[in-house]
């Protein structure tokens, strides 16, 4: 067991960029992270995204009696899911931990209903909140009669996937069942087996992100994002990009409100959470939320723009609880204006190359790009948060200038930007 004067953190399902700056935040800050895997392979949805932390214990998870002896002379003094998978296992967790080390835990009653995106709608709505009509769907009759009373455009998704895996706009009743055929019994791209299906109405508005980390219940708003989507490659509303907001306006203090309410009727008293909400014309209204910390690189991108980052945050809920009620209940300040944005390709194939790159790195506002696809390998049609070739960060003093270059993005993107071989 490594000598550390100050403790351990234990790491549940910790993959990617996030899961490396979560893990060196806490060693930053004194502590030892520990990883704990949930499965033996990376979900589908999560392979090549390694956490290049060097843990000097890694276990993989099958009992957890046996995890829990694994753990228990570390003396862990908080237990995090790194990434949507590992979110029962660290409530489960932390919650048998929790009466010997004290480590925060939200407790395993309502943690289905924060996995089970069903159970999540039902939850707030029974908690007074608003939250879509929705079913759980059984049976193709069932659907069917359900479509046709509702009337309209459907969304059927998975209970517990992620990354919009299998999300489906449906027009009509015959839609909706071509849609639960494929989607019934199929393993989503978190390696959950038969995993159900949920049909919701259709919610209308802008959809937002708000992110918080909480501590006993004391919710703080890292930061909030307008997203921006178009209809292509058959998808009705595909998210091509994210804009921080400032911590305040009427907009942002209506999300704020419904969010620390949502995070109060799912029990999520301690840790991360990453709220999708649409603002319809009756108001906010949930899309989902997950207790971890949001992904797309955001954390950072909101470090840009506000000086900390949700992770950083995070640190100090978990190890460094008088520092963040200290800093707590501050609306943060836009420092700089930034976007991330998304090239969403309109075809698949073997990439040869990307046409107008140096245009991109041209913009005012450019700050970086990620290639998820290089030159030589298989291209896929961007349809869900997994297609995406490109990212790119823009980060500038004035919001007009993010806000043009976001727009010339769009303007460069399309079939003319990729050759396929």
């Amino acid at each position: 067991m490594p000598d550390d004067p100050l403790g351990h953190v234990v790491l549940v399902d910790s993959y990617g960029a996030i899961g490396t700056q979560l893990a060196q935040g806490f060693r930053d800050a004194g502590y030892t992270p520990l990883r704990v895997q949930s499965t033996a392979e990376a979900p589908t949805g999560l392979r090549g995204q390694p956490d290049r932390f060097p843990y000097t214990v890694d276990l993989v998870h099958r009992r957890l009696a046996a995890t829990l002896a694994a753990l228990a002379p570390y003396h862990p003094v908080a237990v995090v899911a790194g990434t949507e998978p590992g979110v029962e296992l660290a409530d489960a967790l932390s919650e048998a931990l929790h009466p010997i080390t004290g480590a925060p835990t939200n407790g395993t009653a309502l943690s289905p209903a924060r996995r089970d995106k069903f159970l999540m709608i039902e939850r707030i709505k029974a908690q007074g909140l608003r939250g879509a009509r929705q079913i759980l769907v059984h049976d193709e009759h069932q659907l069917r009669q359900w479509h046709n009373d509702i009337g309209g455009t459907i969304i059927l998704k998975p209970l517990r996937s992620a990354a919009n895996d299998g999300v489906t706009w449906c027009r009509t009743p015959e839609d909706a069942v071509q849609a639960f055929r494929r989607l019934d019994g199929r393993e989503n791209i978190l390696a959950h087996r038969r995993d159900g299906v949920v049909a919701q109405e259709c919610l209308v508005g802008t959809e937002y992100t708000v992110d918080t980390v909480s501590r006993d219940g004391v919710h703080e708003v890292c930061d909030i994002w307008e997203s921006y989507r178009i209809s292509a490659n058959g998808i009705p509303d595909l998210l091509v990009a994210w804009r921080l907001l400032p911590a305040t306006g009427e907009v942002q203090d209506d999300l704020v409100a419904y969010t620390c309410a949502v995070l109060d009727a799912l029990g999520i008293r301690h840790g991360a959470a990453h709220a999708e909400i649409k603002l319809t014309p009756d108001g906010p209204c949930l899309v989902e939320v997950g207790a971890r910390i949001a992904g797309a690189n955001l954390p950072e991108g909101a470090r840009l723009g506000t000086g900390r980052s949700q992770i950083d945050w995070m640190v100090d809920a978990y190890v460094r609880p008088e520092t963040f009620v200290r800093r707590s209940g501050r609306p943060y300040r836009l420092r700089q204006h930034v976007a991330r944005a998304t090239m969403v390709a309109p075809c698949s194939g073997t990439l040869v190359s990307y046409h107008s790159l140096e245009a991109i790195k041209e913009l005012a506002s450019f700050h970086d790009m990620q290639l998820r696809v290089n030159p030589g390998q298989q291209l896929a049609l961007t349809t869900n948060d997994l297609t995406y070739p490109i990212f790119v960060t823009l980060v500038h003093e004035v919001g007009e200038v993010v806000a043009r270059d976001l727009w010339t993005l769009r303007y460069l993107d399309g079939v003319s930007f990729y050759e396929i071989a």
